[in-house]
């Protein structure tokens, strides 16, 4: 066994202990000091439930990075060559970027942060990362646009990594949906910087995929009645958003990857489109319906399937499927269409899906209507109190 493949087992293993470590610690600080995720009427979840697991994230994912390029540059093995020799400028901005969107997460989680205050730290993150010149040079094609200058790429490449962490935060809907998503695209990155050689961000993916395991576990698995569920919170959506969009940066600036015949820049983002494509949905539904973009409502792609009547289980596996099917058509195709085709094809894809769980929800309302006034009404509480059936309203949209 080569020592890079080595190392990319040791980041997963040392990741995975580390936040299988801090995740029993925090859930406990939580129950605490009483630190939770209150439901209510948007919400799915019907218990009190921590979000502070994100707190493990960035130690956990630093650590084991620092950890093994410091263990290797002791030891002198092969990684000394010039491919795992990384920018320290592009890894001290990177770090910098992440401090700083930690940082707001946490605050948002325990307090509370306006709009505007997190909005302005995710355009300062996004500077930290495009300062090192790691945007968007290159559109591949797409719309016939080829080479961009700095004027138009810079501002680009921030909007894209501020939607990007919003896209990853606003899929985090139902258990494992935002967890599951972020490790698939992780997964998928490292095995395309494995094959490119650049053996540092492979580490950091195989980081990100450690650490994002035993989250997954506590956040599908646990069981709330017993103190034993954790969500990602802001601090861990926000977070793994960044860390996804440098990573994506990083490959649609590479020219090509040693086996690799697809295009770069559908490589990089393919992962991303069910959370990217999902946002773009909800909010052109909202400004159509002249609604407020920004205002939560239950029109999300989790939310249309629950509303078909499937089990959160179902609906997550369900779209983390689609989105290994996105990626794996993306990338093969790439290889023979132009990129502007890909994106239109996507499109139709995601209407003609869109459509399609619209009617199931219809006739799903529908035949819901005829059970119930087919049924006899429900006899009330026996102390007289009216009983309570309301639930969430899915809007097919």
């Amino acid at each position: 066994m080569s020592a890079t493949f080595l190392n990319l087992i040791a980041a997963l293993v040392i990741s995975i202990v580390l936040t299988g470590l801090l995740i029993p610690k925090i859930l406990l600080i939580a129950f605490r000091k009483n630190l939770f995720d209150i439901p209510d009427s948007r919400k799915i979840h019907t218990s009190t439930v921590p979000r502070l697991g994100g707190l493990a994230f960035m130690p956990s994912i630093f650590f084991t990075i620092a950890v093994l390029v410091g263990v290797n540059r002791l030891m002198l093995t092969n990684l000394h060559v010039p491919y795992f020799i990384f920018n320290p400028v592009t890894l001290c901005f990177g770090m910098c970027a992440v401090m700083v969107i930690y940082l707001v997460g946490i605050a948002d989680d325990l307090i509370g942060v306006k709009y505007r205050a997190k909005f302005i730290a995710q355009v300062i993150a996004a500077l930290f990362i495009v300062s090192t010149g790691m945007w968007i040079h290159d559109l591949h094609g797409f719309l016939g646009i080829h080479t961009l200058p700095a004027w138009a790429g810079v501002p680009l490449s921030i909007i894209v990594i501020v939607f990007i962490m919003n896209a990853i935060n606003l899929i985090d809907g139902i258990d494992g949906l935002a967890s599951g998503l972020s490790a698939i695209a992780s997964i998928i990155y490292a095995a395309i910087f494995y094959i490119s050689g650049q053996i540092i961000y492979a580490i950091a993916c195989c980081a990100i995929v450690g650490t994002l395991i035993p989250f997954f576990y506590y956040n599908v698995f646990g069981d709330a009645k017993i103190n034993k569920k954790i969500f990602m919170g802001d601090t861990g959506s926000l977070t793994t958003g960044l860390l996804l969009s440098f990573m994506a940066f990083h490959i649609c600036n590479m020219k090509t990857a040693h086996g690799l015949r697809c295009d770069m820049l559908v490589a990089a983002f393919s992962p991303l489109i069910i959370p990217c494509f999902d946002v773009l949905r909800v909010f052109g539904n909202r400004i159509l319906h002249h609604h407020n973009p920004f205002t939560p409502d239950m029109t999300h792609i989790h939310h249309k399937l629950l509303a078909c009547g499937l089990r959160q289980r179902y609906a997550m596996i369900i779209i983390l499927l689609a989105s290994m099917m996105f990626t794996a058509v993306n990338v093969m195709l790439s290889m023979y269409f132009n990129i502007t085709w890909l994106v239109i094809i996507d499109l139709v894809a995601v209407f003609a899906g869109n459509y399609t769980l619209n009617m199931i929800i219809n006739r799903h309302s529908l035949a819901r209507r005829r059970s119930r006034l087919a049924s006899p009404p429900a006899s009330p509480p026996k102390d007289g109190s009216p009983k309570d059936t309301r639930k969430p309203q899915y809007q097919a949209q």
